[in-house]
């Protein structure tokens, strides 16, 4: 990168940093203000105390500045926008008022569908059996690929919204990840977006650590979500990388493997996959006797952990990247086994 670009990214993290951090105040006040309250009624949630949402609407308008100020809008990027007014949409109005899970993916779709139309689309996968090139084009098979990994991917982050700070710090850890891949690759306008996207997270942070001042509501974990889904499209599954697939995944490392898991363990139980449960690793993590700091810092510590080996298949050969990839597996598989977490024991709905 150039050093105008170079400065575009210090500028765009910067004030989308800012942006966040000045108006989250004034999103409390509105939460307040049109009873956007979360108050706990189970024991699934940690909180004790009513504690006001939307602080998603904050995250979002810094990444909104900062990517129309530093970032120049084709239709592609602009319909990424136009996707995530969807999105902010939505999680605004269930985090007022709850919205039936039908129209919450509904609305996912809809997002998703907009941006598939301007060209955001996985076009290309690993195929180890082509030892050529090792690549196969997908043609149409792309747009319900894409379909899946876009409301997937946005619905990870919502799920492992449980503890103050954390899904704005995994999310945070996600885009930096992949901000550095993007670096690699030469990916500029995905830089300056993934930037904007950390910045905002970050400028929230603060007021969302624990003990937790506001919430993000799906405003926010839907929006972090479906950003981080749709830029890794255009940005890390389109690097020249063998197993470029596999990065995004360990990007969104956490939030993918604890849904993964969340919905086998589920539907094994007979439930609705969308139905809540007390399963999920925070929530083992805190019956081990680990405090929320001390949850939320290890499970950071997880997610730096699986963003190195994201950026590390970037930077090896293919046979490195699988020898990377199977120690992660392999990690993964114990920590699985050690915390239960396809366990039904202890769970709470």
């Amino acid at each position: 990168m150039d050093l105008k670009s170079i400065m575009n990214v210090f500028l765009a993290f910067g004030v989308a940093f800012a942006v966040s951090y000045l108006l989250t105040p004034y999103v409390i006040r509105l939460a307040h203000n049109v009873g956007a309250i979360d108050v706990p009624k189970d024991d699934r949630r940690v909180h004790k105390k009513p504690v006001p949402r939307l602080g998603g609407i904050g995250i979002f308008l810094g990444f909104i500045v900062a990517s129309f100020l530093f970032v120049d809008m084709s239709p592609m990027y602009m319909s990424i926008i136009a996707g995530s007014f969807i999105i902010v949409g939505i999680g605004i109005i269930d985090d007022i008022k709850p919205v039936s899970p039908k129209v919450k993916f509904s609305a996912q779709i809809l997002a998703a569908a907009v941006v598939m139309y301007f060209g955001v689309r996985i076009e290309w996968i690993t195929n180890p059996l082509d030892k050529v090139d090792g690549m196969m084009y997908l043609g149409m098979f792309g747009i319900p690929l894409t379909l899946l990994w876009i409301v997937g991917a946005t619905n990870t982050i919502n799920l492992i919204d449980g503890l103050d700070g954390l899904a704005a710090g995994v999310s945070a850890i996600a885009a930096l990840t992949l901000t550095l891949v993007a670096v690699i690759n030469n990916q500029t306008t995905e830089v300056v977006l993934l930037v904007a996207l950390a910045g905002g997270a970050l400028g929230f942070l603060p007021y969302n650590f624990n003990p937790a001042k506001v919430f993000m509501g799906d405003t926010g974990s839907l929006f972090l979500g479906f950003i981080l889904a749709v830029i890794s499209i255009e940005g890390a599954m389109k690097s020249a990388t063998a197993l470029a697939v596999a990065i995004p995944i360990l990007a969104m490392g956490f939030p993918i493997f604890d849904t993964t898991f969340a919905i086998i363990r589920r539907a094994a139980n007979g439930r609705s996959i969308v139905e809540a449960d007390k399963g999920h690793l925070h929530h083992r993590l805190l019956s081990k006797g680990l405090s929320q700091k001390q949850t939320v810092l290890a499970l950071y510590g997880i997610s730096i952990m699986l963003g190195v080996s994201a950026v590390t298949i970037c930077e090896v050969s293919t046979m490195e990247a699988v020898g990377v990839l199977s120690v992660v597996m392999m990690a993964i598989y114990y920590g699985m086994i050690k915390l239960r977490l396809l366990s039904l024991d202890d769970e709470i709905e």
